[in-house]
């Protein structure tokens, strides 16, 4: 019997009965139109049952391919490639992306399909730079989405609800160097009146804490050079550390990227951790939630309030900034944001009854989870929390209807929480 296949870390084993591994486009294209229920499953980087259906068609075993167009300032960038194989091709080139993940593990198709982000003010998330997909639908054709396509912004954040995605094409932009410094223990106090401040010190900026103490563990500031970056400027009076950290107390800060302002390419400092590095703890959940900006201080405030519960739990907490933009199901549609991200030990029942009350300090604040993680929704009533959430959701429902009338690719989570027919 072969080896149940589960999440990168491990948290979740899939219930697929069959699990196909094509290793060519009409192999993918058979295997989709073979099964009545079948999802894509990628590198495996989410949490939760996104994926789960009766059939999966694995797409590591795919040709992986990266075409960059100089002229047009894009990249078509196979359904298989991970950001960390992608960025340097990119950078021999001359190009850059606009930002990246934490972890340069996850791949691109799965990354831009749940809305996964890196951080900044004036950032948007990695999804917003499509300018194509190539799907495979539930009849087993191809099908492209071009940038002018009006089915294009909706289709990005498509949750694997409409297609496998065989291809992506990116925007991209001249190459650009980053340099990284890290501040220690920066009191919350003056972090909350002052956190405009903070987060717009940097191209990219990471809070790192446990909500239990009276500062803020770690602040982690990206700066890229052609912004006018001077090295060794405090942070709310707090100097750079001298010395190279982990995000989670005690980690070996071998694995995480190169901090101390020391220059260097873009894709070796935007993620948090190195592409030869089991990336963060490994052994781990994840959840994540994104409030409208003007809510971060009240939506901190109460994290606080529950800081030492969320502490016996954590392994360590990440706050970070997304700017709005305008896909239907994107966590950031509509609305600049902030991304209270939580990196929880692996003790499932402590979490399954931890996750409510924090979802319950938030509610407030109309959070939107991250799709690819651990979230409930207990007690909010999903379908309509959701439709209230998502302006769009009723437009994503009737592109997938079109695109996916069978329905084969309407996976458990999705038909949970509403997002498509039970």
């Amino acid at each position: 019997m072969p080896t149940p296949l589960t999440t990168w870390a491990r948290n979740h084993t899939y219930r697929a009965a069959r699990v196909h591994a094509p290793r060519t486009l009409e192999e993918l294209q058979a295997a989709v139109a073979a099964e009545p229920r079948v999802r894509a499953v990628g590198s495996r980087h989410s949490f939760n049952d996104l994926v789960d259906t009766d059939a999966l068609v694995r797409l590591d075993a795919l040709p992986t391919s990266v075409d960059v167009d100089a002229a047009a300032r894009t990249v078509r960038v196979a359904g298989p490639v991970r950001y960390g194989d992608l960025a340097p091709v990119l950078d021999a080139a001359g190009f850059a992306l606009h930002t990246m993940a934490s972890l340069p593990h996850i791949s691109v198709a799965g990354a831009v399909a749940t809305a996964t982000h890196g951080s900044g003010d004036r950032t948007r998330n990695l999804a917003a730079v499509v300018r194509g997909l190539e799907l495979v639908t539930g009849d087993g054709h191809l099908r492209e989405i071009g940038a002018d396509d009006p089915d294009l912004p909706g289709a990005v954040v498509g949750l694997g609800s409409i297609g496998v995605v065989h291809a992506v094409t990116l925007a991209v932009e001249p190459t650009y160097e980053v340099a990284q410094e890290v501040h220690l223990d920066v009191p919350w106090d003056d972090v909350l009146t002052h956190l405009d401040e903070v987060t717009g010190s940097a191209t990219s900026v990471s809070l790192f804490t446990d909500y239990a103490g009276p500062t803020v563990a770690q602040v982690w500031r990206k700066s890229r050079l052609d912004a006018g970056w001077r090295p060794g400027e405090r942070v709310l009076g707090v100097a750079p550390a001298d010395h190279a950290v982990h995000p989670i107390d005690g980690g070996d800060a071998t694995s995480a990227t190169q901090q101390l302002g020391v220059p260097g390419p873009w894709h070796a400092r935007l993620p948090h951790f190195r592409m030869e590095f089991t990336p963060s703890h490994g052994a781990e959940i994840q959840s994540e939630y994104l409030v409208p900006r003007e809510h971060a201080v009240a939506a901190l405030t109460a994290l606080r309030a529950l800081g030492p519960r969320l502490a016996e739990l954590l392994l360590v907490a990440e706050v970070r900034t997304v700017a709005a933009d305008d896909l239907w199901l994107s966590t950031a549609s509509g609305r600049d944001s902030v991304a209270l991200h939580f990196t929880w030990q692996q003790r499932t029942e402590d979490l399954a009854a931890l996750l409510p009350v924090v979802e319950a300090a938030l509610a407030p604040f109309d959070p939107r989870p991250h799709w690819g993680k651990v979230f409930t929704l207990e007690g909010a009533g999903a379908p309509d929390a959701l439709a209230r959430l998502y302006p769009r959701l009723d437009d994503f429902r009737a592109l997938a209807a079109r695109f996916d009338p069978a329905g084969r690719f309407a996976g458990d989570l999705v038909r949970r929480h509403g997002l498509l027919p039970a």
